[in-house]
């Protein structure tokens, strides 16, 4: 079994090209082929998310616009523009296998601001738990130069480390990486597989992507080596080869496969346990410390006995035995104020006191690391 045939949560990211067939508007055709064979892949256990361009492509389609503008009003417009049609092609289509889609819009602050990457990283994981698949793009319609992710091939890493992915898959127009460029070198040859972050396939990659869509294969290669820094996987193919993500699935090797050096697991946990930024510390009782260490649970408010310095939802606290032996570290779902408010209490009652819930846990198992 490869890698990418035991992935079990997956992105999966189409190009503008691939959506809009060259920019001649939405192929349907092909958006249901993808419809299905992620309804397939549900229903053999496997989490997919969705990351789509098309959005501008589509509206400049809708707009009469042979060429992409420069303008940033300009590209706002036609996102908004081509986003109407296109959420609803994905959503009958995925209809019609009994799927729910969800959209999701981000732009790079939401990843970049603490809360709001913790707050697309609930929706996700609530969202894949409900059996619904997240159709996400870059909200284009509010974006600035500043913020601009610069191409949905970074989006796809960018949410594959959010969710921590075990496999990015990069649907584009081209077979996958090639030593030189196949249009120039009669002698280029197919990158089957190559470990993800290798300078030299940044080299091999060069070039601009097409009149549509906005990234190039050196883009793809730079996702992968981002997604690698959080265990995922990248599979770079072509999104008109026949059941490709089936196909993929089942072990067989499509495309370019760029390999991950260090595991899913290991990668979260090691930046996790070098976190310099240890913003505060939460103090356990025996109970609370044998649940992580010997137990392997997540850190709930009822197990606290105290909670030292100031810190926002999100950033990395020590927690402590009651020795004050540092045992593990983690981010925290709750400011201190808050956590001070609902330490020593049971879950059920988080809601009764601050008015709201972000988690049922203080820190996640998933969220945390032994030391």
């Amino acid at each position: 079994m490869t890698a990418v045939a035991t992935a079990k949560r997956i992105v999966v990211k189409v190009g503008s090209s691939l959506v809009t067939n060259d920019g001649r508007g939405l192929d349907v055709a092909a958006i249901a082929l993808w419809a299905q064979q992620i309804s397939d892949l549900r229903r053999h256990g496997r989490e997919v998310v969705l990351v789509s361009s098309g959005a501008i492509a589509e509206g400049m389609q809708r707009l009469g616009w042979a060429k992409r503008p420069h303008a940033i009003h300009e590209l706002q417009a036609a996102a908004a523009v081509g986003q109407m049609g296109l959420v609803q092609v994905y959503e009958s289509c995925f209809r019609k296998h009994h799927l729910e889609t969800a959209q999701v819009l981000l732009t790079h602050d939401d990843l970049a601001d603490r809360k709001r990457y913790l707050n697309a990283r609930s929706t996700l994981l609530t969202l894949l738990g409900l059996g619904v698949v997240p159709i996400i793009n870059e909200n284009d319609t509010v974006v600035t130069d500043e913020i601009k992710f610069g191409d949905n091939d970074t989006l796809g890493a960018l949410v594959a480390n959010l969710i921590e992915a075990d496999l990015l898959v990069i649907l584009t127009d081209q077979s996958g990486l090639f030593t030189a460029d196949p249009r120039e070198n009669p002698n280029a040859r197919l990158v089957g597989q190559a470990t993800a972050g290798d300078s030299t396939l940044e080299t091999m990659a060069g070039g601009a992507g097409s009149a549509i869509g906005k990234g190039g294969m050196l883009t793809k290669v730079l996702a992968a080596k981002r997604a690698a820094k959080s265990g995922a996987h990248t599979v770079i193919a072509s999104g008109r080869e026949r059941d490709v993500l089936s196909r993929l699935s089942a072990g067989e090797l499509i495309g370019t496969h760029l390999i991950a050096s260090t595991p899913l697991v290991s990668a979260r946990k090691a930046w996790l346990s070098d976190h310099l930024q240890v913003r505060g510390s939460v103090l356990l009782d025996a109970g609370a410390t044998k649940a992580l260490v010997a137990d392997g649970k997540s850190l709930l408010p009822i197990g606290v006995t105290s909670v030292s310095g100031e810190f926002e939802r999100g950033e990395v606290v020590a927690i402590r035995a009651a020795d004050g032996h540092e045992i593990a570290r983690g981010l925290i779902n709750y400011a201190s104020s808050e956590a001070r408010l609902i330490a020593r209490k049971a879950s059920g009652d988080i809601e009764g006191i601050l008015g709201f819930v972000n988690e049922p846990e203080l820190v996640h198992r998933d969220n945390l690391v032994l030391l």
